[in-house]
């Protein structure tokens, strides 16, 4: 049995099968704790989530923790896959019914949870994140203010650009504290032009990398190059496509 599971802000909307009613639970710690019970009893070889920017964590989290074979998908292949079994309609309802047919008939693997620890540099690092842009955003602003508003401003800097140099001694702190981390950031900080920012970044927001082929990663970033070639192409010019697919090897 796979199990779909349409993730909202406020719901989760369930169906224990692609065929199955679809039972409703809030997304919160008690919505979670009565959808698990019903899951440990039933035993589902999966149960499938979409990505939803962040509102599926604490269910992925509860999942593993209980021992669930959970497995987040990108929304935009389920949907593809939805519209090639021809279903139009797009409701929580139905969602839930296509996650669950989508894990049956692709079996696709569990997702790889990090550890607390890693989930604690991700915030970190998505904090920081937003730290800079508040940074540029009031660079870009100081161009265009009057004068008795400009040392306001640069104060607003001031204080932002220290919040970020914490951030980044604590990054360090929780690194030092990882050997095999550590050890992959040094090889990042020894390529050309990969400062020590960009090299914790890659680190935590990509924890593949050294555990992958370079095949796999560009795939996985999305900056590897697919083959689209069509039925007319393929018959009237197999030595264009054959090149283009050495291309495509050689690029990666």
């Amino acid at each position: 049995m796979h199990v779909g599971v349409d993730v909202a802000k406020q719901h989760l909307d369930w169906a224990e099968g692609p065929d199955a009613t679809v039972q409703r639970v809030s997304n919160d710690a008690e919505g979670i704790r009565i959808l698990l019970r019903r899951l440990q009893k039933l035993a589902p070889e999966r149960v499938i989530l979409e990505a939803t920017g962040g509102y599926e964590r604490s269910l992925l989290y509860a999942l593993v923790e209980a021992g669930l074979a959970a497995v987040v998908v990108n929304p935009w292949r389920v949907r593809r896959f939805a519209q090639g079994l021809g279903t139009i309609g797009k409701t929580d309802a139905i969602d839930a019914r296509v996650l669950a047919r989508f894990g049956a008939l692709t079996n696709p693997a569990p997702t790889i949870v990090p550890s607390p620890a890693q989930r604690a540099a991700a915030d970190l690092i998505a904090r920081r994140r937003q730290l800079i842009a508040m940074v540029v955003s009031e660079k870009q602003r100081v161009q265009r203010a009057p004068a008795y508003l400009r040392r306001e401003i640069a104060g607003l800097v001031a204080i932002l650009e220290r919040r970020i140099a914490r951030l980044d001694r604590q990054l360090d702190a929780a690194l030092d504290q990882d050997p095999e981390r550590n050890q992959t950031l040094q090889i990042l900080r020894s390529a050309p032009s990969v400062g020590p920012g960009l090299a914790r970044t890659l680190l935590i927001d990509l924890p593949e990398l050294g555990a992958l082929s370079r095949r796999q990663i560009a795939s996985l970033v999305g900056v590897a190059p697919f083959p689209r070639v069509t039925a007319e192409r393929r018959s009237g010019n197999a030595g264009s496509a054959s090149a283009a697919l050495r291309f495509v090897r050689c690029s990666i």
